[in-house]
């Protein structure tokens, strides 16, 4: 009995008008790309973490390698972990990647100087 009932429901005849409900939910009509508001247009949606988390990393990796500053290189590091997290994928990816090369390489140059554990700089 109630697969007769499912059977007869299902069997229905829809409209066939281009206003038919088949129509509007057919998966040709149905849009799911998300297109973001352009920055061109809006230059408040433009996110400058990624850019100066870059230069801060860039200044403190300088400082570990020039002054073997430990603390100095691993702050490098962290804020190369920032820029990168917080980049979008139209970016350079050259200079983070520079700029993340730079800050490993000012921690590891600073442990090769002097392998001893970090002191703390106060």
């Amino acid at each position: 009995m109630v697969f007769r009932k499912k059977q007869l429901l299902f069997n229905r005849k829809k409209p066939a008008g281009p206003d038919s409900e088949v129509e509007k939910k057919s998966p040709s009509r149905i849009n799911l790309q998300y297109k973001p508001p352009s920055t061109e247009t809006n230059p408040t949606l433009e996110d400058p973490t990624p850019d100066y988390m870059n230069l801060l990393g860039m200044i403190f990796s300088m400082c570990g390698l020039m002054l073997k500053l430990k603390w100095c290189a691993w702050i490098a590091v962290y804020c190369s972990f920032i820029s990168f997290a917080n980049s979008r994928s139209s970016e350079d990816t050259k200079q983070m990647m520079s700029s993340f090369m730079l800050s490993i390489s000012a921690v590891v140059m600073s442990y090769l100087q002097n392998p001893q554990p970090m002191s703390p700089p106060w």
